[in-house]
């Protein structure tokens, strides 16, 4: 099944461990027969020392606010770095408006971003290839081409895109559709991988191996898309498909993608009523069956968080409420590509854990996990040192 989190972000980068602390005897001594020696300490961890330090260190708020990715719209990288740095959020999602027609240049900016380079913030594109792509340059195979060709295909068509997207300095790629459908008319269907879930499953998974060790995967839109007729951008999509009929039809190619090692689950707004009438992305009952029965330990993130507002429905038309429920639900990473108010989300959600409707120890979690995943992609393995602004002067 999924891996453990050390082993993660071991694929992100090998984190080379700490010098074992040993006990040392006096050599004038001799031990009778019936001593034991004292055990040598074990060897300590340096990516989760640091993580526990930094988590540590940090104020409920700064947790929160370390949960959440926004979209800048525009090409000024100070003012991307500006905003990153004013709101303390875990990074950045690049949408249209943010590409130049150089991907060189798009890696100059993403470079500027993070001002730790111990602690770099994370960046995010949808790269599916096909109908949405961000980045120009992308000639590989599409998924529509992919259904009909063997896994192999899968394979080399997203390593080719997970090399384009690591030149352009991002370190996530949104790409993976692990959706089934083979309805021709629902508007997910030029993005899956298969019309089955045995025609997807293994696709899934080979393009999660293609982009292993060079972009961070990402499969979407758990619990499954192609399951409603509707378009979650603009509606929430129901269906009342029986959980039985799900496991059959719409899990296996998120279960394929998950043993292959994806470091990211994407919810969808898409409600399975027979489960939770709330979208999914909203619902501990899905969440549960993500962690306790698929045995994802990876980073959740939200679909954007704004399509619950565009869709119409009163109950969410508030943005603040929404992401406390999000929170509460058990999402890592709320992705906003609109616009979003950090400071009223930080606020909200703390107080929410303060009237004991979200326990602290689940903000801990879910920041622990982006810590770990962002210091391992640092490269670095020195121990968390508290940078305050003469500080960050120095290292920016």
């Amino acid at each position: 099944m999924a891996s453990t989190r050390s082993a993660r972000v071991a694929l992100v980068l090998t984190v080379a461990t700490a010098l074992s602390l040993s006990a040392c005897a006096a050599p004038s001594v001799t031990p009778p027969e019936s001593w034991d020696p004292v055990p040598a300490a074990p060897a300590s961890d340096p990516l989760a020392s640091y993580a526990e330090a930094r988590l540590e260190s940090m104020t409920l708020r700064e947790k929160v606010a370390s949960m959440v990715m926004i979209h800048v719209a525009g090409l000024d990288a100070s003012a991307l770095r500006a905003q990153l740095e004013r709101t303390d959020a875990a990074g950045l999602i690049y949408m249209g408006d943010n590409v130049p027609s150089s991907v060189p240049r798009l890696a100059e900016t993403t470079a500027s971003l993070s001002v730790d380079p111990g602690f770099p913030v994370l960046v995010a594109i949808d790269q599916e290839g096909g109908i949405v792509r961000r980045l120009p340059g992308d000639d590989a195979a599409a998924p529509s081409q992919l259904r009909d060709q063997p896994p192999a295909a899968a394979e080399q068509a997203f390593a080719e895109r997970a090399q384009l997207v690591a030149s352009a300095g991002v370190s996530i790629n949104f790409g993976i559709v692990a959706d089934v459908t083979a309805n021709r008319a629902a508007f997910i269907h030029p993005r899956v991988l298969g019309d089955t879930a045995e025609q997807a499953a293994p696709r899934v998974a080979a393009a999660v191996t293609g982009e292993r060790g060079i972009v961070l995967s990402t499969l979407k839109h758990f619990p499954g898309h192609g399951a409603v007729a509707g378009d979650s951008h603009s509606s929430l999509p129901a269906t009342s498909m029986s959980e039985s009929a799900w496991r059959r039809t719409q899990a296996p190619p998120f279960i394929a993608g998950i043993e292959a090692g994806a470091e990211l689950v994407m919810f969808g707004h898409v409600r399975y009523t027979s489960i939770d009438h709330e979208p999914a992305t909203l619902s501990p009952a899905w969440h549960r069956v993500l962690r306790d029965e698929l045995g994802f330990d990876g980073i959740i993130v939200t679909d954007d968080m704004a399509m619950l507002q565009n869709s119409g429905v009163p109950e969410y038309a508030d943005p603040i409420r929404n992401a406390v429920a999000a929170v509460a639900a058990g999402n890592d990473l709320l992705l906003y590509v609109g616009p979003i108010d950090v400071d009223a989300v930080a606020d909200a959600v703390a107080e929410a854990v303060e009237r004991g409707e979200i326990a602290e120890s689940s903000i801990d979690e879910s920041a622990l996990r982006l810590i770990e995943l962002r210091r391992a992609l640092s490269g670095r393995t020195g121990p968390f040192i508290t940078c305050d602004s003469d500080c960050r002067e120095l290292v920016s």
